[in-house]
């Protein structure tokens, strides 16, 4: 198996590779990984495909996550693969820092995670952590690099995100305003002003339910 082919079969799951890495002893990665693979949305095909599944249509609580673990956990049992995910915790799976390790996903000059072909709409549905040494493509430049002006650090309209930091309950109180109404529609302001995320595909609807997720009422 190489990783063109588990791209395909990701695909086919509407899923991506994000990255990969090849784990040492301080990652904390399963004992036996050799290589651990990082997956999230394959856009803009996931969203239809997701609100078609029957963890959408139960109307049960976690519809993603029980989505993830259930597309995610076959595919793994069918690469005699381990599927590691960010929620069902604590203790979660440091996430982050295995993004980081991946070579195409950095930290944003606001500390959100940037990808080199999602942007600032990088996010996770789980990860592989395979049993083999699969070989991985070269890493391009960190984006944030080379983007001009940077508008990720003067994009938040309620101010509560920028280069010193997030305020994460002025962010929420923000939400519940009338001109907070437009990210609630259509996604987090800083998110969409990266340049990668412009030509990413999420569809608004995606974005509008992770931010009704994240708001919590």
């Amino acid at each position: 198996m190489n990783f063109d082919a588990l791209e395909q079969q990701a695909q086919k799951r509407h899923l991506t590779i994000l990255g990969g890495f090849h784990p040492t002893i301080d990652d904390g990665a399963p004992e036996d990984c050799k290589t651990l693979l990082m997956l999230g949305p394959n856009e803009p095909a996931f969203w239809p495909a997701f609100t078609q599944s029957e963890e959408w249509l139960d109307g049960k609580a976690d519809p993603m996550d029980r989505w993830s673990t259930r597309v995610i956990g076959n595919w793994a049992a069918a690469l005699d693969a381990l599927p590691l995910f960010p929620f069902g915790g604590p203790p979660f799976k440091p996430f982050y820092s295995w993004a980081l390790r991946t070579g195409r996903i950095h930290m944003s000059p606001v500390q959100f995670l940037v990808h080199d072909t999602a942007g600032l709409f990088v996010s996770f549905r789980g990860a592989l952590a395979l049993r083999e040494t699969i070989d991985l493509p070269d890493t391009p430049q960190n984006p944030c690099d080379t983007c001009i002006g940077q508008p990720c650090t003067t994009a938040c309209l309620s101010g509560a995100l920028s280069t010193d930091g997030y305020d994460v309950p002025a962010c929420k109180t923000f939400l519940n305003t009338s001109e907070g109404h437009i990210n609630m529609t259509t996604g987090c302001n800083v998110r969409r002003a990266c340049p990668l995320s412009l030509g990413f595909g999420r569809l608004p609807a995606q974005s509008a339910y992770h931010m009704q997720q994240f708001k919590g009422d």
